[in-house]
């Protein structure tokens, strides 16, 4: 029992000190897919605090997001998600449909 949770306690060190077998310092140990893209949106309508809750809800619905940031204070909305599955337009509709209008904000 010792020596298994020393091993164990030994892979959780070597994890949160950013290293890992195979794994470069620094590196992610799973690389993100090829067709994985982030766009940010200008968002419209974002008005109150519970706000964004609304709108990171809507676009995190949209098949193949994987990850909605909001900054409430630039009204922006930035989104990783999967080209294979998901577009910018579909994911700006889904925000617009829930009543805050989305644009790609170009960078």
């Amino acid at each position: 029992m010792k020596h298994r949770l020393s091993i164990v306690l030994s892979g959780l060190a070597a994890v949160a000190g950013g290293t890992a077998i195979g794994v470069a310092p620094g590196r992610a140990a799973i690389a993100a897919p090829a067709s994985e893209r982030t766009r940010t949106f200008a968002i419209g309508h974002m008005t109150c605090p519970t706000c964004p809750i609304t709108v990171k809800t809507a676009m995190g619905r949209v098949a193949g997001v994987r990850s909605v940031k909001i900054d409430f204070g630039a009204k922006t909305a930035t989104v990783t998600y999967d080209a294979k599955v998901a577009t910018p337009a579909k994911i700006a509709a889904a925000s617009t449909n829930a009543g805050y209008p989305a644009k790609v904000r170009e960078h």
